[in-house]
């Protein structure tokens, strides 16, 4: 990038003086040597400014200029390349776009297989509470005894069929015990649209409703509505074989550190609810 002359700023401005102090600090924190630099002869800790510029493909002298608090708002691409070259985690690259441009970076999705431990013993504690985690497309990827007991017994499916739209739409015996089915199918279609675009999984979501457009008339009929709503809260109701009719309340979560994960708690709506769910958890 040539540089002639600084970028006009405001030299007050509080947000970019954040912006210099924590490029400076992140810049302090490298060995040269792990990044082939040579580390002798230096006063201070950490790379040099012409270092962080080399390895970000930008001129030296505009990197100087935005640690000094004289670089305006570097773009997405460039403050890309200045967190690889930082070596920034995932959340010091978020705090580093909010510093430079008031606003989070563009998200790229990640597939996730699993949850962590900690995360699963959560969803075991939830005795009386049914508990899922579902990624952004909809795949569930953990759950507890009570889900299992209550909603579906995820374990004898295999991981393809773990999806909430493919049991909605292709799996006749969920269907079967969902009084209210087709609310909670255009609630499920219009809450995925969104969540599948925000997370930036258009690529992947666009196979999934592509499979069920093609086995589901349904599906096909709900998707071109475009309906968006969010997960949020709301009712659930079950027909369970052994113990009837289940109300149950819902609320979803976010995951920290994992904001493509969406948990789900299913709490009991009312006393007689919780006996009977408690009857199928007392096994």
């Amino acid at each position: 990038m040539a540089a002639s002359s600084p970028p006009k700023m405001a030299m007050g401005n509080p947000r970019e003086n954040l912006l210099a102090v924590f490029l400076k600090s992140r810049r302090a924190r490298l060995d040269p040597a792990a990044f082939g630099f040579d580390s002798t002869r230096r006063r201070t800790a950490g790379l040099r400014r012409e270092e962080v510029a080399q390895r970000a493909h930008v001129s030296a002298t505009w990197y100087t200029w935005l640690e000094q608090g004289r670089g305006g708002a570097p773009s997405a691409d460039v403050l890309d390349r200045i967190s690889r070259a930082l070596a920034l985690t995932a959340a010091e690259r978020e705090h580093l776009f909010l510093l430079a441009r008031n606003r989070l970076p563009e998200v790229a999705y990640q597939e996730v297989a699993g949850v962590t431990p900690q995360l699963q013993r959560v969803l075991d504690s939830l005795v009386a509470s049914p508990a899922i985690v579902k990624t952004c497309d909809w795949d569930i990827i953990a759950w507890n005894r009570a889900a299992t007991l209550v909603l579906t017994d995820y374990a004898v499916l295999t991981p393809g069929e773990r999806n909430i739209l493919r049991l909605l739409f292709c799996n006749p015996a969920v269907r079967a015990r969902m009084p209210h089915w087709e609310a909670d199918a255009r609630r499920a279609v219009a809450t995925f649209r969104l969540e599948s675009a925000r997370a930036g999984a258009d690529g992947k979501a666009r196979g999934l409703v592509e499979e069920l457009s093609e086995s589901s008339a349904e599906f096909a009929a709900m998707w071109s509505d475009h309906d968006v709503l969010k997960y949020g809260e709301g009712t659930k109701y079950v027909e369970h074989p052994q113990a009837g009719t289940i109300s149950l309340e819902y609320s979803s979560f976010a995951v920290d550190d994992a904001p493509d994960l969406g948990l789900v708690i299913y709490t009991p709506s009312t006393a007689v609810d919780l006996q009977r769910i408690q009857s199928l958890t007392a096994g």
